[in-house]
C-alpha cells in the first residue's frame, strides 16, 4: 500500500507510485469537502481516511480488463477501504481527479525546474562578475566585429535565466489550477464549495470555467515556456560550441583525465554535452507544437490529448531538469583562456577599431559616406595582406588630412570601447556578490 510519495526528485513525481498517489490525494480533499459539508457521513470519511490506499499492481490487473485507468484505481482503493468506498468519487468525474492531480505534479514540478534555474543563474553571476574584464573578440554572422568580454557575454545569459526565472513562475501559477465540477463542469451533482475546498488544501486555484477538463491552453503555456528555456540553453551551449572549435579555442568543454573523445582519433576533445544539450532542445520544442495541438478538442472535451500528454508532460519536464543539471556542470568545468581570447583579439590586424576610425573623421567633417568608404578601403587591404590596420591609416595621405597620430591612437583604445561595462553590470545589480 502507498499512500504518499514526497521524494524529491523529477523522476519520482513522475512515477506511476507518485501519480496513484496524487489521485488519492484529491479523492481524499474531495471526501474531507464533502464530510463537512454533511454530504456524506462522517464516520464513513473517518474510515476512507484510515484505510485508503492502492495496490500498483492490482490496478494492471483491473485495467487490463475494464480499460479505464481510473476505474481501476477507484477498484483497488476501494477493496483497501471496503463499504465505504461507496462514498468515493461521489458525483464526479475522471477528469476532476486526473486534471487535479497532473495540476499537483507539474506544481512540483516547478519548483524543482526553478531551483534548477536559480542555480545556473547564480553560477552565470558568479562567473560573469569574474570574467567581467577578460577581454574577446565579438562576432556577428560569425565574424570579428569589435571587441566584448567574455563576461559581458556571461551577464547576458545570466539576464536571460532570470526571464526564465519569471516566466516560470507565472506557468507554474497558470497551470496549477484544479476542477471537480462533474461530468461537463456544471456542478450538477456537486457543491461549487467542495472543489474550493478541494483546491485549497492542495494549494491549488479552481478552474473557473471548467468543461470536463482544465482548459489546455494552460498545459501549452507550460510546455511552450520549457520550450523556450531549453532553446536558451541551446543558445548557450551553441556558443560553447562554436568557441571550443579548434580554430577559435577560447574556452573548452571540461574533459576528464579518463575521458574519450573518438573511438578512432586519441585526439579529440569533444564539446559532447553541450551538443547533447542541442539536441534535447529539439525535443522540448516538439512537445510544444504537440501541447499546443491538443488545446482545440471536441466540445466539451475528448481524450485525443490524454494519451500525447502521457508522453510529453513527464518528458519535458525529466528532459529539462536533465538539460539544466548538465549544463550546471558545463559552466562548473568550463575551461576558459583569456589568453587566446587576447590573442585572437589581433587576428584582424586592428581592423575591430574601425567603428571609431569611422567617427573620428566624420567628427573632422568628412562626409559619411566617404568617411566609410575610405575606411573600409584600408581595413580591407589589412584584413587581405599582413599590414597593421592603423599602420596603414597612419601612412594615408586622405587619412592624415583629418586626424593625427595621437587621435589616431586614441581610436584604437581597448578600453575605451569597454568603459560601459560596468554600467552594463549594475543594470543587473551584478557586483561582487551574486544577488539572490
Amino acid at each position: 500500500m502507498i499512500q504518499r510519495y514526497t521524494l524529491p526528485d523529477m523522476a519520482a513525481i513522475w512515477s506511476d507510485e507518485a501519480r496513484y498517489s496524487a489521485w488519492l490525494n484529491v479523492e481524499l480533499a474531495a471526501c474531507r469537502a464533502m464530510a463537512k459539508l454533511g454530504l456524506i457521513p462522517s464516520e464513513a470519511y473517518k474510515v476512507i481516511k484510515e484505510k485508503a490506499g492502492f495496490d500498483p499492481k492490482r490496478i494492471e490487473e483491473i485495467e487490463a480488463e475494464v480499460q479505464h485507468d481510473v476505474i481501476a484505481f477507484l477498484t483497488s482503493v476501494g477493496e483497501f477501504v471496503g463499504p465505504e468506498a461507496v462514498y468515493i468519487h461521489r458525483g464526479m468525474t475522471s477528469s476532476d481527479v486526473l486534471d487535479t492531480a497532473t495540476a499537483l505534479q507539474l506544481k512540483k514540478t516547478g519548483q524543482l525546474l526553478l531551483d534548477d534555474l536559480r542555480q545556473v543563474r547564480q553560477t552565470l553571476g558568479k562567473m560573469a562578475v569574474q570574467y567581467k574584464d577578460t577581454t574577446m573578440i565579438g562576432r556577428t554572422h560569425g565574424v570579428h566585429a569589435e571587441p566584448i568580454t567574455f563576461g559581458l557575454k556571461l551577464a547576458s545569459w545570466y539576464s536571460e535565466i532570470l526571464r526564465h526565472q519569471q516566466r516560470l513562475e507565472v506557468a507554474v501559477i497558470n497551470v496549477a489550477v484544479g476542477k471537480v465540477s462533474g461530468a461537463v463542469g456544471t456542478f450538477a451533482y456537486l457543491d461549487p464549495m467542495i472543489e474550493e475546498d478541494v483546491c485549497r488544501d492542495l494549494g491549488l486555484t479552481p478552474e473557473p470555467v471548467a468543461t470536463q477538463i482544465v482548459a489546455r491552453d494552460r498545459h501549452a503555456h507550460w510546455l511552450l515556456t520549457l520550450a523556450l528555456i531549453g532553446s536558451s540553453l541551446e543558445k548557450f551551449a551553441q556558443e560553447i560550441r562554436h568557441l571550443h572549435r579548434t580554430e577559435v579555442n577560447e574556452v573548452q568543454e571540461g574533459f576528464s583525465s579518463r575521458q574519450k573523445g573518438s573511438s578512432a582519433m586519441p585526439h579529440k576533445r569533444n564539446p559532447i554535452v553541450c551538443e547533447r544539450i542541442c539536441g534535447m532542445a529539439r525535443l522540448l520544442r516538439g512537445y510544444a507544437v504537440t501541447a499546443l495541438e491538443s488545446v482545440a478538442l471536441w466540445h466539451e472535451r475528448d481524450i485525443s490529448h490524454s494519451s500525447a500528454e502521457r508522453v510529453i508532460l513527464p518528458d519535458s519536464a525529466l528532459a529539462l531538469h536533465y538539460m539544466l543539471k548538465k549544463f550546471q556542470g558545463v559552466l562548473q568545468n568550463l575551461v576558459v583562456r583569456p589568453e587566446v581570447m587576447a590573442a585572437n583579439l589581433g587576428a584582424t590586424r586592428g581592423a575591430m577599431y574601425s567603428q571609431g576610425v569611422l567617427l573620428a573623421l566624420i567628427e573632422k567633417g568628412l562626409v559619411r559616406e566617404e568617411a566609410y568608404r575610405l575606411v573600409q578601403r584600408l581595413a580591407m587591404q589589412s584584413q587581405e595582406t599582413t599590414q597593421e590596420f592603423q599602420g596603414l591609416l597612419k601612412e594615408d595621405e586622405e587619412v592624415r588630412k583629418y586626424l593625427a597620430d595621437s587621435e589616431l591612437a586614441d581610436c584604437f583604445d581597448l578600453e575605451k570601447n569597454l568603459k560601459q561595462v560596468d554600467a552594463i553590470f549594475a543594470r543587473l545589480g551584478l557586483t561582487y556578490s551574486e544577488p539572490e
